[in-house]
Order: C-alpha cells, then structure tokens, then sequence
C-alpha cells in the first residue's frame, strides 16, 4: 500500500497506480479538471504514464464555468 495526499485528505492506495487509475479508483472526472502532482501540472497526455508514489501530494481542481 502507498499512502499519499489527495486533494488535502491522507487516503491509501494500492502501489503501482497512475494518475489517470487514480481519478478511475475515486470517482473523480477527467473533464474540465486539471491536476497537480506535488506541485506540478500534469498534462492529461502524461496522466496514463505518471506514476503515483508514496507522499505524493496530488490536487485535483475542477474548473467551474459562470456569468
């Protein structure tokens, strides 16, 4: 088990799992959000070859469109 930081709470997570089975693993879109991975975008192009490690702080920011 790897534990990291999502989105400001500690959860556990399987190892070997990248950035884009982690939206997968916790329900969270892949539309309209950007995501951080300790401190640094990572292109949605990259998401299905980022590794997810042990403390990685990973921020999930969903975009909201208004008028």
């Amino acid at each position: 088990m790897v534990t990291i930081i999502l989105n400001g709470e500690k959860k556990e997570i399987e190892s070997e799992v990248t950035l884009d089975r982690l939206l997968d693993l916790f329900s969270l879109p892949k539309q309209r959000v950007a995501v951080e991975r300790n401190k640094e975008v990572v292109r949605k192009s990259e998401w299905p070859s980022t590794p997810i490690r042990e403390s990685d702080v990973i921020e999930v920011i969903h975009f909201v469109g208004g008028g």
